[in-house]
């Protein structure tokens, strides 16, 4: 198998001054191309077993009640480089609560925890690369990478392709986000064409009347029309 070369100005690179972290984790050498072996070149094979209660409505996922904040139903397909619709896919979300707190011990923010959020989802996509999910809008939360630092509202995203190789993690944002233009991660990704392809639509088909806000985002995992790498 001969691996595919990734696309040029798409994926940011690992070394982005203004992403503090990157600086501390960056590699200062050139990477060794290693040769992939039968682990990396299997294909993940993915049913229905890996599901859990409510895996896909990330609101009422924990007991005794819903999660608070803004329901939003986020759809989309998940894609080659062809346009070609990828079923059975793992895809995988996390994010924060509606008040910008992870269900995490690492997480230390002054802001309230949601008894019940543990904002963790997964999916397999249909014969048709949809997925499909139901959750609640996230909250913008501070994280000390600069002075008055806050990240906007975010989706994370686990998406593998066929080898273990093309595992995509990345983010979803939401339009109109003014955070945005103050994003060292988001703008971390060389061309504003390929940051746009993070940001999610709105979505009326996908709005449920008088219950959730709907958002459109399609997933591409390879070819230069790829959805950029961004992950925290």
């Amino acid at each position: 198998m001969k691996l595919r070369k990734l696309p040029d100005g798409v994926h940011p690179p690992l070394l982005h001054a203004a992403y503090g972290s990157t600086v501390e984790r960056a590699p200062r050498q050139r990477l060794v191309a290693l040769p992939p072996g039968a682990t990396e070149l299997s294909a993940p094979r993915f049913d229905d077993a890996v599901y859990y209660p409510h895996h896909d409505d990330l609101t009422r996922q924990l007991p005794g009640g819903e999660a608070a904040g803004q329901r939003i139903i986020v759809g989309g397909r998940v894609l080659d480089e062809n346009g070609d619709p990828l079923p059975n896919t793992l895809v995988e979300v996390w994010q924060c609560n509606a008040a910008g707190r992870y269900h995490h011990d690492k997480d230390n923010h002054e802001a309230p925890l949601d008894p019940h959020f543990r904002g963790a989802g997964r999916m397999l996509t249909d014969a048709n690369g949809a997925y499909r999910f139901t959750s609640i809008r996230p909250g913008a939360y501070p994280w000390r990478n600069h002075h008055n630092a806050w990240r906007p509202a975010h989706i994370h995203f686990s998406v593998f392709g066929r080898t273990m190789l093309e595992r995509l993690i990345t983010q979803m944002y939401f339009p109109g986000d003014p955070l945005l233009a103050y994003d060292p991660i988001f703008n971390s990704v060389p061309s504003e064409r390929a940051r746009e392809r993070l940001v999610s639509h709105f979505d009326l088909e996908l709005t449920k009347p008088e219950w959730a806000l709907g958002y459109y985002f399609d997933i591409v995992l390879r070819g230069p029309e790829a959805t950029p790498v961004n992950a925290e």
